[in-house]
């Protein structure tokens, strides 16, 4: 019937692929018949059947393989039918089993929890949250300091590497000019010597030692002994029979001081090798004789002066002796270093270096003066009175352009003398302005200190601040710049590393904060950075540090002066005087502000100045967080000294009992107690 239908349309009819029959024995029945009918293709409707009987163990051929109209719509109708089929199933699971999971989308959700567990789970989760986004940024700023640290390293390596290739080259271009010296044969005869002053100076020193400094100091008087005499020598008639003795004297002590300094002093110096400081006896003796400056100091003391004995007797054979002027510098700088005022030492110096410019100009206008003639003419040196002071007045004079003197009459005398006038210009304005960089940086810190002082008080007076205002402002200023040197320690502590910081608030305050209960126990390296944290203020007399009902946020330790505890209504009683090393304020760090556990219970003033570190509760709590043991000991022991210092509990009061319940009994009314006598009169009658 299909078939026909198929044909009536028009539909194309796939090929039949015959498939051989398949065979199936049974052995206890007989093979039963199968009906099978066979359309007829050369019939015409009605249709016609042939029946025929065949056995059942031949099975039918397979049918032939459908035909497919449309790809997309097969495909799509699989789909759907894949689809069903696992919802079938997963409802069926869902059946079940309840707790499985449904296919469709459901919202989570939302566990039925108390307000107070709701609150401590979000609390947590915040806490949580905050410590994962500590530690990142802990993670962060490790790894930045740790780059930071790298980068450091690298460029300090470069800056090392470009240094020691510098040091180098420029030892291979005064090797050329000053080769090495070899002095094996002086060592074997001064070993003795230097033996015996191990025992007194040591195998090395160091050389800022008060010692060596002193010892230079005796160096640079005999340099300048030698700068200073021997051109006075040399320009004025100072060499006679009876002068050259004591010149001779002097001579020699001079020379044997540089001697004993290039043989004791300088071979034990100390110095820097790839940032570590060399204190072994043989590499500091090499290292001096290998430096340009044991060269210069050998030319220094060759004994030219033994030329004496067969030229006539003049200091100019001593002249190399100035090569040594490396001595003198250094006395300047380490001088400078141990100084407490350094700035008097500059002045003195500069001073110094006019004195002797004066110096040299009287030498060479006295040397002029011999070669033009004395008395010659009205410029000359006349040859009365003393010959260098003369001279000398003559220098003042010229240089400073003073005015007043002789006019030159002779080409030589025109010349000398406007050599005169430009060099006096250059030098006595290039002293005059060094002088000036000196005292102004000697009094730089009392500048800043007066200029911060005049725009506070103008700033006052623009604003109309009351009087009395002002001279407390005035005094705060006065007394702290007279107390420490500057209104802000900070700013000088910041630029210095961090190393000396340590150093310095360590040696100044760890003692102090070793003493505090609170404390005790503690992390000495939290101390150590809690120190850090401090900062320096000063309190006027009558000021009030702490008043009563305050929310406390710092803690006070005592630096200089006293404090007071006061009450009373006018905060006339005087409870206690603290005095400096005394800490108060430290139980309001680790109180919290709940019921009010951070309340000042007293008044605190400062009796006379004050001059207090405070250690603020949040950088307390920042340098908390990288100590846990010792925020669990700070806990600990806040709880404790908080009910140690804490208000003496009443007794309880008993509940009144039985009649006590009613009060006292009231008395019996007058009247009452007159009726009841009278009817008490009658009963007896």
């Amino acid at each position: 019937m299909f078939n026909r239908l198929k044909k009536l349309v028009g539909a194309p009819e796939p090929p039949s692929t015959p498939a051989p029959p398949a065979k199936v024995r049974l052995s206890h029945s007989p093979p039963p018949l199968m009906l099978t009918t066979q359309c007829c293709p050369s019939a015409i409707p009605p249709p016609c059947y042939h029946v025929t009987f065949v056995p059942f163990s031949e099975a039918p051929p397979p049918s032939p393989p459908p035909v497919v109209y449309s790809h997309y719509t097969e495909d799509m109708l699989r789909n759907m039918i894949k689809r069903l089929k696992q919802r079938t199933a997963d409802l069926r699971e869902k059946a079940v089993d309840p707790y499985a999971t449904s296919p469709e989308v459901s919202p989570p959700v939302t566990p039925l929890l108390r307000k107070d567990d709701y609150i401590r789970k979000k609390e947590e989760e915040r806490i949580a949250k905050e410590e994962a986004d500590k530690k990142k940024a802990e993670e962060a700023a490790k790894k930045a300091e740790e780059k930071k640290k790298k980068d450091e390293e690298k460029r300090l390596e470069a800056v090392k590497k470009a240094e020691e290739e510098q040091l180098a080259e420029e030892a291979r271009k005064k090797a050329k000019v000053l080769p090495d010296i070899s002095c094996s044969c002086f060592d074997v005869l001064l070993s003795p010597i230097e033996n015996m002053m191990d025992n007194v100076l040591g195998p090395t020193i160091d050389p800022l030692d008060h010692r060596y400094i002193a010892w230079l100091a005796l160096v640079a008087v005999a340099y300048n002994y030698n700068v200073w005499f021997c051109t006075a020598r040399l320009a004025f008639p100072y060499h006679n029979a009876t002068a050259n003795v004591y010149w001779v004297i002097c001579d020699v002590l001079s020379d044997v001081v540089n001697v004993i300094d290039m043989v004791v002093w300088q071979p034990r110096l100390q110095f820097v090798k790839a940032g570590d400081i060399i204190k072994d006896r043989a590499m500091t003796k090499v290292y001096y004789r290998r430096s340009p400056r044991f060269k210069t100091d050998m030319v220094s003391i060759l004994p030219f002066d033994l030329l004496c004995l067969h030229f006539e007797f003049s200091s100019i054979y001593r002249l190399n002796r100035f090569v040594r002027i490396e001595s003198f510098f250094e006395f300047s700088d380490r001088l400078e270093n141990v100084m407490a005022k350094a700035y008097i030492w500059r002045v003195a110096r500069t001073t110094g270096y006019l004195l002797f410019m004066l110096h040299i100009n009287a030498c060479a206008f006295f040397v002029a003066s011999v070669h033009e003639g004395i008395a010659t003419t009205t410029w000359v040196y006349d040859g009365k009175g003393t010959a260098y002071l003369r001279c000398y007045y003559f220098a003042v004079r010229s240089l400073i352009n003073i005015g007043g003197l002789p006019e030159p009459i002779t080409t030589f005398e025109i010349t000398f003398q406007m050599l005169n006038f430009f060099i006096g210009v250059f030098v006595f304005s290039s002293l005059i302005g060094q002088m000036r960089d000196v005292i102004g940086a000697a009094t730089a810190g009392e500048t800043y200190f007066r200029a911060s002082m005049d725009g506070c008080v103008a700033y006052m007076n623009t604003y109309k601040i009351p009087r009395h205002v002002q001279n407390r402002v005035r005094t705060w200023y006065n007394y702290t710049w007279a107390a420490q040197g500057m209104l802000d320690e900070s700013e000088l502590l910041d630029k210095m590393p961090l190393v000396m910081r340590i150093a310095i608030a360590v040696d100044i305050n760890l003692a102090t904060f070793q003493k505090i209960d609170l404390f005790k126990g503690c992390d000495q390296q939290m101390l150590v950075d809690m120190l850090l944290r401090l900062k320096s203020i000063v309190y006027l007399p009558g000021d009030f540090v702490v008043k009563k009902g305050d929310i406390g946020k710092e803690m006070y330790v005592i630096k200089s002066g006293a404090v007071q505890v006061v009450g009373g209504p006018d905060n006339s009683i005087v409870f206690v005087t603290l005095k400096a090393g005394c800490v108060f304020g430290e139980i309001s760090l680790l109180q919290s502000a709940k019921d009010g556990g951070n309340r000042r219970t007293a008044n605190v003033k400062a009796h006379g100045f004050a001059n207090l570190f405070v250690l603020e509760k949040k950088d307390l709590f920042d340098i908390l967080v990288h100590y846990p043991e010792s925020q669990k000991v700070l806990a600990r022991k806040g709880r404790k000294l908080t009910k140690a210092k804490g208000p003496a509990t009443g007794k309880t009061e008993e509940k009144p009992k039985g009649l006590t319940l009613f009060g006292p009994k009231p008395p019996t009314p007058k009247l009452f107690k007159a009726l009841c006598n009278l009817r008490k009169g009658s009963w007896k009658n």
